[in-house]
Order: structure tokens, then sequence, then C-alpha cells
């Protein structure tokens, strides 16, 4: 295959024409835009207009933040940019700032308003402006979103006397030849060539209700320059057809371009510098005012206009890191009102444009200043004009899990429904894993050597979530959780929406949640940074056969997230003391995730069906059956005898002297009907959109037999395996019982996500777990080893 070519044999020379072959129309006549309008209002959308119709463009998914289910608009997950960008939480701002858009884009008042992103550091404000400019280029490049504006060329309307340019010619910057073609340099709508009445007449010929169209704005300066000479020439040889002499083909042409940074969308950083005027609108340039002759007056073309505002006209202007740019807030304040700012004292221009303020918390000192002035501070104004969106710090353990993966490792696929599933792991030759969770799930890192050589890093099965959730549990007020939760009942509340205890689950609704939980804590760059310390070097262990220095585990992630708070600038020492406080619990959780997976990975061949579990709950509905004459003549009688062997055998929850033989005493009925039927009608209830059926059911999405279907506990290891000896686990003798049981355990894991490296460390930790308990309680299956009878990991059944 030729270097000049790609993997699909196209030459990149071609694959830039397709590129670039759609992004544009040809240029147009004013009339033919005008139709092209009437057609498509959105072509002449206010700026406001034109975002809102951008956003709306992506549509929306449903997420579920702060426990809640919300519709989220696509456009913000940067799916232009396959998600490099996307915006992870903080929903319910973004839908508060499309509100915002949606009110200024029909002039509901909300015409005046600036929007104000405020939110401490990494909470997706810099990504929110990414995801701005990417939709917008990606939207203007479509049929739908083009974007206009007009190009001026005077070649052949001879020297008008009122032009003031001296001679055919339009110019602007360096200069150029008379018969080149100049675009308007802040991207006036093409409407603004009309006079007013007619603007009025097109807005009202237009159904433009979703998107009203800009026509109330003027020419701009230099293309006020251009139409006055067309005018002034024309006039003089008595053309009665003036306008259309003005707006002959030969003169304006109507040009589409794609939004971006500079033509669009401006974007005024906290580094830029130079006069207020020179931020906001441009400068003069010197010596173009000296080459032209400009009878006295400064002539618009000699201006520069690479200002915030001039950029920004047609769509959007971003002031980003506010509070650098303070003294250019009260001078903003006049824009949305008066739509207008001046490059000089007798030049004005007409400005069409979203304004967006982003700041970290120390805006809101700034604004506050001279508050205790009252009615006279001086800044009341501009604070009643800006409408405020929060971003806060994720609580939504899995969303902060793909953070963290896109900020390690550039994972940036999109996820879409409820819960915010994702698999991001970056590879199809990667092991298979949870794939509706980025915290479980592995992570391969490729990490450049000393020495020049490159070799891979594996981050463990649950490392990242460890530091998710570690994230997550500094964020919440420990002196505020709902209810009566502990900090990780009320991170998993945050997460799924509920929380499960016994029969009863503890929703979002029940309880009332901390205002102040995602306004401090952990940001995501600290722990960003600490993991790839630790990527960096390797661990202080090994092994014979494997690479396990080379495996960063959850437990080296929480010791280094941890143990370099006291250092950090960014905590005080309050702060550093409190978060570290918040390690054991995370640590607790993390280990019973492990725990499962090892135990799941010695049990996997003794699970219970889900076909037993189902035969089961056919048996115990046909029981509950009040009416058995009503039933069909093909529907079985129920079989007390399935029903006893799998309450005793299977669950161990009763014993003989819960029965009559082989009737159910009355532990046994209110077992059957207030944990599984109960059970299985919740689950209806919750899905009644779906028709219920036992048949079709899968079991293990209902909470209540869920537990049981996987009920894999250590008391049953001890009697599955009673030979089984976890200190002899990190290096067992061949032929034992240990050896075999291991082997098949690492296979397992392998076939879930783990390394063989990673499954070795994380199966060590957890058989060393086991073999303190087992010393401490002694032989769990002593009595037979019905599982629910007793054991280290809590003696008690599912069920329970």
């Amino acid at each position: 295959m030729s270097d000049r070519t790609r993997s699909d044999g196209e030459s990149f020379v071609a694959a830039a024409d397709e590129t670039l072959r759609g992004a544009y129309d040809p240029p147009m006549s004013l009339e033919s835009y005008v139709d092209r309008v009437l057609e498509h209002p959105t072509a002449a959308a206010s700026g406001a207009g034109y975002l809102l119709a951008a956003v709306e463009a992506y549509g929306t998914r449903e997420v579920r933040e702060r426990g809640e289910t919300l519709d989220r608009y696509r456009f913000f997950d940067d799916p232009a940019n396959d998600g490099e960008h996307a915006v992870l939480g903080n929903t319910r701002a973004l839908n508060a700032f499309v509100d915002d858009l949606r009110a200024a884009a029909a002039g509901r008042g909300n015409d005046e308003t600036i929007v104000w992103i405020d939110g401490p550091t990494a909470t997706g404000k810099s990504e929110f402006k990414r995801c701005l400019v990417n939709g917008l280029r990606a939207f203007s490049k479509t049929d739908a979103g083009r974007r206009y504006t007009v190009e001026w060329n005077v070649a052949g309307a001879g020297s008008g006397a009122g032009g003031g340019t001296g001679s055919a010619s339009l110019s602007y910057g360096d200069g150029g030849d008379a018969g080149e073609w100049y675009r308007s340099p802040v991207q006036t709508h093409p409407l603004s060539v009309f006079p007013e009445s007619v603007r009025e007449s097109i807005a009202d010929a237009v159904d433009g209700d979703a998107y009203p169209i800009a026509a109330d704005v003027d020419l701009d300066p230099f293309s006020r320059e251009a139409y006055d000479h067309l005018e002034s020439a024309y006039r003089e040889r008595e053309r009665r057809d003036l306008f259309s002499a003005i707006t002959d083909r030969d003169h304006l042409r109507v040009t589409s371009y794609v939004v971006d940074v500079g033509r669009g969308i401006g974007v005024l950083h906290a580094e830029d510098d130079g006069t207020a005027k020179e931020r906001l609108v441009g400068s003069w340039m010197g010596g173009m005012l000296r080459e032209l002759d400009s009878r006295g007056r400064k002539n618009p073309q000699a201006f520069s206009y690479d200002g915030v505002l001039s950029q920004g006209n047609g769509v959007a202007t971003v002031v980003e890191d506010a509070s650098q740019h303070a003294d250019l807030l009260r001078r903003l304040l006049n824009v949305p009102d008066e739509r207008r700012v001046k490059l000089d004292k007798g030049i004005g221009m007409d400005l069409d444009t979203q304004l967006i303020v982003i700041s970290n918390p120390d805006l809101d000192a700034e604004l506050d200043r001279h508050a205790e002035r009252g009615d006279a501070d001086p800044l009341k104004a501009l604070k009643r004009r800006l409408s405020k969106h929060e971003f806060r710090y994720l609580t939504n353990r899995r969303l902060e899990a793909r953070l963290l993966r896109r900020e390690i490792a550039g994972a940036t696929a999109v996820a879409g429904g409820i819960g915010e599933g994702v698999d991001d792991r970056g590879g199809a030759d990667e092991p298979e894993a949870d794939a509706d969770d980025p915290g479980v799930a592995p992570l391969t890192v490729e990490v450049r050597e000393s020495d020049g050589s490159v070799v891979e890093r594996e981050i463990a099965p649950h490392a990242v979530g460890a530091a998710a959730l570690y994230a997550v549990v500094t964020r919440l007020d420990a002196d505020d959780l709902p209810g009566d939760l502990d900090l990780i009942e009320t991170a998993e509340l945050y997460e799924t929406g509920e929380v499960r205890r016994g029969d009863d689950a503890v929703t979002v609704d029940d309880v009332d949640l901390a205002e102040g939980d995602g306004r401090n804590g952990i940001p995501v760059t600290y722990a960003r940074d600490a993991i790839a310390d630790l990527l960096a070097t390797t661990a202080d262990r090994s092994h014979p056969d494997l690479p396990v220095e080379r495996v960063v585990t959850p437990t080296d992630v929480l010791a280094a997230l941890a143990n370099g708070l006291a250092d950090a600038p960014v905590f005080s020492r309050a702060e550093a003391a409190e978060f570290e406080g918040r390690r054991g619990p995370v640590a607790s959780r993390i280990r019973e995730r492990q725990r499962e997976d090892v135990i799941d990975a010695i049990l996997a061949e003794e699970t219970v069906p889900a076909e037993t579990v189902a035969e089961y709950v056919e048996h115990v509905y046909a029981w509950d059956d009040a009416d058995p004459t009503a039933r069909g003549r093909d529907d079985e009688p129920p079989d007390p005898l399935v029903m006893k062997v799998f309450e005793t055998e299977t669950l161990g929850r009763f014993d003989e002297g819960d029965y009559r033989g082989t009737e159910p005493g009355r532990d046994v009925e209110r077992f059957r009907r207030e944990r599984v039927i109960r059970g299985l009608t919740r689950y209806a209830w919750r899905n009644r959109d779906d028709a219920f059926s036992v048949d079709e059911m899968d079991l293990g999405e209902v909470p209540e037999l869920e537990s049981v279907i996987d009920a894999n506990e250590l008391a049953d290891v001890k009697r599955r395996f009673p030979d089984l000896d976890p200190a002899a686990w990190p290096d067992p003798p061949d032929d034992t019982e240990t050896a075999r049981v291991k082997a098949a355990a690492i296979d397992r894991l392998c076939e879930r996500g783990y390394s063989r490296a990673s499954a070795e460390l994380t199966s060590r930790a957890v058989m060393e777990d086991v073999r303190e308990e087992w010393a401490e309680v002694g032989d769990p299956a002593s009595d037979g080893g019905r599982p629910g009878d007793g054991g280290p990991n809590g003696g008690e059944s599912p069920w329970d």
C-alpha cells in the first residue's frame, strides 16, 4: 500500500476532498438566500436561536444523576468528537442553560441574560466550552445547520463620491486586488443587507416560532462601507433599481461558513491582554488608516475586528476565567441590552451573540466587592443580568470512573441509557469485563521507561472504581447525610437511586439530599495525577512468573490518594485529615467487591441455576393461588416437595421443624408471600411497561432473587472444598485441592477481565482475609455446612 493512501485504499487527498465537500454551500445570490430562509428558517436564526437549534439537533437520552432520572441533551456528550470532551454529569445545570437559550431565542425578556457557568476547578467547565465549539462546528457543516454571511466586491462600480474609498476597491488587513471578494469580518447576517422594513416583512413571512430569525441587526461597519460605496456609484448613474444594482451577483454574494473559534464563536482566554476595547471589539490599524483616503474620518476598513465580540458575532461569545476579566463585565452589561458596541465615537456595530461567562467561585467575591453599598452597588445591574448555573464535582461513582478513564487513557466512548453504562476499555483484544461498570473494568496503559522502551502497565479491576468511590465520598457532607445512611450508602444512593436494607429500599424520594454535596472534595485531576505517578513506577513486589510489579491495585490507588493529601496544596490541613479518614470505608467496600469476584470464581460451577429458581417461583405462585379449581386443565399443581427441598437444601433457610411433612409452617408461608411473591410484584410494577411473565423475566435482575442465583458465600466454599487451605494459596503444593481450586479460579478471573498477574494479587489478598477469618471463627461448616447457618461472611441467608 502506498504511503499516500489510507488503510481502506482511499488517498488522503481524496479523503480530505470528501470531508470538505459537504461542509459548504456554493456561493448564492441574496434572492436565493431568502428562498432558503423561507424554507429553512434556521439559516437566519438569531445567535441564541442557532445555538439552541444545534443543541436540540442531537436529541436527548435518559440518565440517572443524584438518584434521579433526567433527560440529557446528547450535544453535551460531544458526539461530534467521539465524546473526547463530553461534559460528564451536571445535567440539571446543562438543562437550565438550554432553558436560558430557549427563552433568549424567543425574546421572552431573557434575551438580555448573560449566562454564567460557575463552579470549582475540574468540574467540566472547560469541557463545556470545548463541547460548544465542537458541536457548533459540526452542526454548521450539516445542511440543516448552514450558517451564512456576505462577501463584497466593488470592482466595476466606479468611484462614488459618497463612499469615501477614493477608488473602486475594498480591502482590510493588508489590502488586495480590486477584483477580490471580501467577507464581512464579523459574519454579518445576510438579511442585514435589506432595509429594516423589508427585513421585518421577511421575518413575518417566515415560520420561525422555534428559532426566530435575526431581523433586527444592521450591517457591520465594514459591509456598510461597501454598501455605501455601491449605493453612491449607482445613484450617480441614476439607476432606478438601486438595491438590485447594489446587491447584484457581481457585487454581493451569500456564502456559508463553518462556525469555529474566531468565526461565529468568540473566546476570551484568561491570558488575553490589551485595553478593554481591544479585547472586546478590536483595534485600529495605524498603517491602514494612513493608506486609506478617509477624508478626515476613520475608515472601518482599517479596523482589526479581532475582539471577542467581533469573533462571536452571529452565534456565541465566551469569556473564560471571567474573574481575570472583571473589568470587562460591566462593559458587557450593555451588550445584551443594546445589542450594539462602538468601534469609535462615531462608528457603532450591531451585535447578535449569546454571551456566556465561565468562572471559578472567586468571581462571586469579585461581584460582591460593593455589596455593602446596597442600591448604590455599581455591579448590581450586572448581577441581575447574570443567570448562574453551578457545575459541581460528580457524586455518581460510575460517572467519576468514566471521567477518570478519560483522564488517564483517553477513553472517550459516550454511553447511552439510564445508569450511564459504558464499555470504554479501548481495545477489542482486551478481556471481557463488566461492560456496564467502568469502575470495575481493567485498564491497560503503555508507559515509556527511562531507557526509551515501552511497557504495558495494568490498572487492575476495581482500581479505577476505588479512586472514583473515594473521590465521591470526599465530596459528601458528612454532617448532613440523608436519613441514617453512611457515606458508602449515600454514594450508592446517588448512583442507583436506592439503597436496599433487607426487604426495604431507601430511595431518593425518601430522604433529603444535602445541598452542599459536590461543592468540595477531591478533584479528578488529583486522582489522575496520583494514578499517573503509580504508573510511572513499579511496585515493590515480585513473582517468579508474573509481572505483578507492573499492576496497579485498588490498594495501591487508595494508599496513594490518602497519603498524598497532606502535601497537596489544594487541600487545607482540616480537609486533608477529614478526607484521609474516609479511606477505610472505601477500602472495605472495594475489598467486598474483590471478595465477591474471587468467591464467584471458586464456586462458578456451584451457583444455583436460574432455571432452578424459576421452577421454584412457578410452584410458589401456583401454591399461592387461592382457588385451585380456577386453574386451567394444563396448569400443573404446585409440588410441595420441590419447594421444601429448594428452601431447605438450596437456600438453607429452613429445616424440618418449619414444616408439617411437606406442608409449610407459618414462617415458610410468610417467606413465600412476603419475600418471593412481593419481590416479583415490586419488580413487575417497576417494569410495568413490559409484559410480566416469569418465563420471560431475567430473574437475576430481581434483587430478591439475584441474591439466590449468585449466592456464593464462604460457607459454600468450605462445604464444597473442605481441604482448601487459604494459608497455602500463594504457593499451594502440587496435587492438592488448594492448587486445583486456585488454578480454576485464576482461569475464571481471567475470563472476567483480570490478567493473570492481577488475578494472582487479588486472590491472594482475599484469601489472606479468609485465612484470618476462619482462624477467628473456626470451621464454618462444622454443623454440616448448610448455607445460611453461620460463617465469617455474616451468617445469614441472602433471603434474610
